[in-house]
Parts: C-alpha cells; sequence; structure tokens
C-alpha cells in the first residue's frame, strides 16, 4: 500500500450481484435477473473506467461475498485490490473507507458503481479540486452524488443523511457549511438507477463497444 505524499487511491463501491437484491428499482420493468445482470455491466465498465484513468491504485470495496466471480473480473481489468465495506449503514461505510485510505494516500476518491458517465476527465478534474480544497463532490441528477474526494475526511458527512433519497447532497451540503469546510462542486452527473436512466446507458455502452 502506498504511502507516498502525492499519492491517490481510487475506491469503487460494489455489492455483491445477487438476484432481487441489486437494482431493485428497475423492477418490474426489469426482471430481478435482468437487474442484476444490468449491475454487473455498470460495476465492470466502472472498474475499467477507473483502472484505465491511470490516476492511482484502484480499490474495489464490497458488501456481501468478496470472492464472487464478478470481483475477480474486476481484477483482471485492473484493479488492485478487492476489501469488505464496513459499517452499519452507507454513510458510516463511506466514512471508514476514506478516512483508512487517507492513513496511506494524500487524495481518496470514491464512486459507486451505477454512473457509467464518470471518465478518467472527470476525475483528473476531482483531483485537480483537491489541489485547491479539501472536499470535492460530483453530484447526481436524481439530488444525490456519484464521487466524493477527499484530502481530509469528518463522520459529521456521513451523519443523518437521508440515502437513497433526493436530499442527499442537500443535506452533505449543510453538513459542510455547518462545519465551516470548502469543497469544490463538479459537473452534474446522470446514474443510472431508474428505468428512464437506461436509454442513455444502452447508448453510452453501444458507443463503446
Amino acid at each position: 500500500m502506498a504511502d507516498k505524499p502525492d499519492s491517490t487511491l481510487l475506491i469503487q463501491f460494489a455489492r455483491a450481484p445477487l438476484a432481487g437484491r441489486v437494482k431493485t428499482r428497475m423492477t418490474p420493468y426489469l426482471t430481478a435477473q435482468e437487474a442484476c445482470d444490468l449491475h454487473c455491466e455498470l460495476l465492470l465498465w466502472t472498474s475499467a473506467t477507473l483502472a484505465g484513468s491511470g490516476l492511482g491504485e484502484v480499490e474495489l470495496c464490497v458488501a456481501g461475498n468478496a470472492a464472487h466471480s464478478l470481483f475477480i473480473q474486476c481484477r483482471e481489468l485492473g484493479v488492485s485490490r478487492v476489501s469488505r465495506q464496513r459499517g452499519a449503514d452507507l454513510g458510516e461505510r463511506m466514512y471508514r473507507a476514506i478516512r483508512s485510505a487517507l492513513r496511506h494516500y494524500t487524495n481518496v476518491i470514491l464512486v459507486g458503481s451505477d454512473c457509467p458517465a464518470i471518465e478518467g476527465s472527470y476525475l483528473e478534474q476531482a483531483l485537480r479540486a483537491l489541489d485547491t480544497a479539501p472536499l470535492v463532490l460530483g453530484p447526481a441528477e436524481d439530488g444525490g452524488y456519484v464521487l466524493i474526494g477527499a484530502r481530509e475526511i469528518h463522520r459529521e458527512l456521513f451523519v443523518e443523511i437521508p440515502w437513497g433519497t433526493d436530499q442527499v447532497y442537500t443535506k452533505t451540503i449543510e453538513s459542510m457549511r455547518k462545519l465551516d469546510l470548502n469543497w469544490v462542486e463538479l459537473p452534474i452527473l446522470p446514474d443510472v438507477d431508474r428505468p428512464e436512466d437506461l436509454a442513455a446507458w444502452q447508448t453510452l455502452r453501444d458507443g463503446r463497444a
């Protein structure tokens, strides 16, 4: 694990692919298995993007079976290692992952696995932002955020946040203001959570094929 003063770690959060447990907002438009297949596609796409960016090591931090064959595929795409998420809820798991990484890396960028619109240039923009502020956020069209980057982290940013709602970004910004923190806001990106998001994803996927 790196200990360089200019080092960067890219963390990808993901869940093990279990039909009926992932991409549930896609049903009944998609069957549970189709939604799970979509989850796998997006997860692999994100791993390839992060590894291909060349900006730093990539850690896939997972909920569920860390030995799943899908995560082995991610390693083959260039992911440096697979770890387990730790914590009672999403906020605590994100906080712990970033806090732990900042012990060894100067910059940490964490993303989920459902925003294929994130490209290498977007990640580079996030890193440049961390040259001027300790935090950077990439807002999502649905009111959440698709990226959080940090040179320092505070537990309060992840407490009492209504995860999975359209208030996530707003509440996080409120917490930053209460703590008198500086941050940079990146351009808004769409993620793939609902049936109406599928057309844009298919266009993006087919364009890379």
